[in-house]
């Protein structure tokens, strides 16, 4: 059982923090624990004079420990009495006494956290994973039910081009990353159309854009690649070690390209934007390794870096007239290519 190590009273609660239920009912979650500890079957009535309660409050403690803070309370026949169970709990279900306080930007961030999880994944792949999490936030949040319920309708999470992967193939591709285990994968290529089986050594996986990706060592290719876990086809874990490759290769070869896309030759797109849509790209983060500066007449030129260029060309265009591409020559001319063939399409 996991206790918090200090307690932090705030000297003046009114309006600056919330009691998570009456000070007096959480020290008597204390002291209950406190007789339970230790394998000590102790009766009612030596509970009930140690909190000073009526039988009713204690029994309505005793419940609520059970059922809100998982407490492995169990009444044992034989020693007509309570003690502590010492089965292992279910994962989610772990015991946890409370602290005494929140204070206000603590309160925020934990009812942000439970809105957040609740709309992370509703009824996809993480949602067996999340449920147990909600409930303890809910325990913990206690007498802030009402505004747990009306945060959900000020609180907004919006995802958009989320791609539908299976369960079974992202806790393979998960179990084999931590065990450092080699996968057997057939992989479909939406470039190609393709599908080709290759055995890959993992190395990690990337959260990017709402999709989930694996970066890997290629053993077909021998080579590094990243692969959309969502174009995994099958998947298998093999019990030949994964081979290893060292952080900063990984990152020197997957790390400098623009987006998702990475690779060894790294030019530098230069993108200028109108002085109107200049008073947005001018806050946004592209790439870790940008430049950006603003022109005499107000327009915006950022300096991105790059390896492959399908993902930028595709942001580029999102902007319309809005973006001009200054260079590299050759980037220049697949932007200007894209849309010829876009305008043809309108003729």
């Amino acid at each position: 059982m996991r206790v918090p190590r200090r307690f932090r009273p705030l000297p003046d609660c009114r309006g600056a923090g919330m009691r998570i239920g009456s000070m007096d009912r959480t020290e008597r979650f204390y002291k209950i624990n406190q007789q339970l500890e230790n394998g000590h079957c102790v009766s009612f009535e030596k509970l009930r004079e140690a909190c000073e309660v009526s039988r009713a409050t204690l029994q309505r403690d005793l419940e609520y420990m059970r059922t809100r803070l998982n407490a492995p309370i169990l009444y044992d026949r034989e020693r007509n009495g309570y003690r502590l169970s010492r089965e292992t709990p279910q994962v989610g279900a772990q015991y946890e006494l409370p602290g005494l306080w929140f204070n206000s930007q603590e309160i925020h961030a934990l009812l942000t956290m439970q809105h957040l999880l609740a709309n992370l994944d509703p009824g996809g792949l993480l949602a067996q994973h999340i449920e147990p999490l909600q409930l303890r936030l809910n325990t913990l949040l206690g007498a802030a039910e009402d505004a747990v319920s009306d945060i959900r309708h000020r609180v907004l999470v919006v995802g958009t081009g989320k791609r539908t992967l299976k369960l079974a193939h992202f806790e393979r591709v998960g179990s084999a990353l931590l065990r450092r285990k080699r996968l057997q994968i057939n992989y479909y290529a939406r470039s190609t159309g393709e599908t080709t089986e290759r055995e890959v050594s993992p190395l990690r996986l990337v959260h990017y854009r709402e999709n989930w990706y694996l970066d890997a060592w290629c053993h077909m290719r021998d080579d590094l690649r990243n692969f959309a876990v969502d174009s995994i086809v099958d998947v298998d874990v093999l019990e030949r070690r994964a081979r290893d490759i060292a952080r900063r290769t990984v990152e020197s070869v997957l790390g400098p390209g623009y987006g998702i896309f990475a690779g060894n030759a790294v030019a530098t797109a230069q993108l200028r934007f109108t002085p109107e849509r200049a008073r947005w790209v001018g806050a946004e983060s592209w790439h870790p390794h940008q430049r950006g500066e603003y022109e005499p007449d107000g327009s915006y030129l950022l300096r991105v870096p790059y390896a492959d260029d399908r993902e930028l060309i595709m942001d580029i265009l999102r902007y319309g007239a809005d973006c001009e591409v200054v260079g590299p020559p050759a980037l220049r001319k697949a932007v200007a290519r894209e849309l010829r063939e876009a305008a043809t399409r309108y003729a």
